[in-house]
């Protein structure tokens, strides 16, 4: 362990909700493993944590998550700089999307094969550290970023951006129910609600409940240091209406989303 709390690896850092839970990871104490396609982005944000909290170490990598082979080299490259790796974020993603049969399955495409497809790659490379680490008795910690748009089906823009979180869920469910815990390993699902960020920036909508990126990204903070299994952030008003949009009909689900 080479900082005070451990080496956390962030897919997708470069902005929005990666980059501040950099920000916010690297105040409580932890040292970064930070990779995206921008790296002039990731130098900056190294350059702006490393001047606020100049005893935690940050790596930074360029990485393009749909390149199979990039995402295990650069997972194994970062354990091996930081001497193992103690929790990894998958957050990457794309929010592309059209209705589906209205001639745009290219956006829908783009969007399976970042948020699901590419998501399966980075789960893989993280738990083959982790596994290898348990080995040897250290814990590791997989979190998998969805979104409360993954409780039910959504409608339009935003069906295949659903399906995929809903899979990326699946994904860590399954590990749940390995039991992957009892070998050293804990899973978190993080269900991000409306939480403003550089992907939604530009979305003219009433999207009620909406918070601040900061705000936001606390809320899941403190669900990941906590090792939750399953978090909807933040907790007021997205748990109860994860259970509403879980369990009510669908024209009642229309209502809400």
């Amino acid at each position: 362990m080479t900082g005070s709390k451990g080496t956390i690896l962030i897919t997708g850092a470069s902005s929005g909700l990666g980059e501040e839970m950099s920000r916010q990871f690297a105040a409580l104490g932890y040292d970064l493993a930070l990779c995206a396609r921008r790296t002039e982005r990731l130098e900056a944000l190294r350059a702006e944590i490393t001047a606020e909290h100049p005893g935690v170490t940050i790596g930074v990598k360029a990485l393009d998550v749909n390149d199979d082979d990039a995402v295990f080299a650069v997972f194994k490259e970062f354990a091996a700089d930081f001497d193992g790796l103690d929790r990894v974020i998958i957050n990457a993603g794309l929010g592309k999307g059209a209705p589906l049969g209205t001639g745009r399955y290219d956006a829908n495409k783009a969007t399976a094969m970042t948020n699901f497809v590419a998501a399966l790659a980075q789960t893989e490379a993280a738990m083959e550290i982790f596994r290898s680490q348990a080995a040897e008795g250290r814990r590791g910690h997989l979190v998998m970023i969805s979104s409360v748009s993954a409780m039910r089906g959504m409608r339009k823009t935003i069906t295949t951006y659903a399906a995929t979180k809903a899979g990326v869920a699946a994904l860590a469910e399954g590990l749940l129910n390995e039991n992957v815990k009892a070998k050293g390993i804990d899973v978190s699902i993080i269900y991000p609600g409306y939480i403003r960020s550089e992907m939604n920036a530009k979305v003219e909508q009433k999207a009620k409940f909406m918070v601040d990126t900061e705000t936001g990204v606390r809320s899941m903070v403190d669900a990941i240091e906590k090792r939750k299994e399953k978090a909807l952030v933040p907790a007021w008003p997205w748990v109860p209406l994860g259970f509403a949009l879980k369990h009510l009909p669908m024209p009642a689900v229309r209502r809400l989303m």
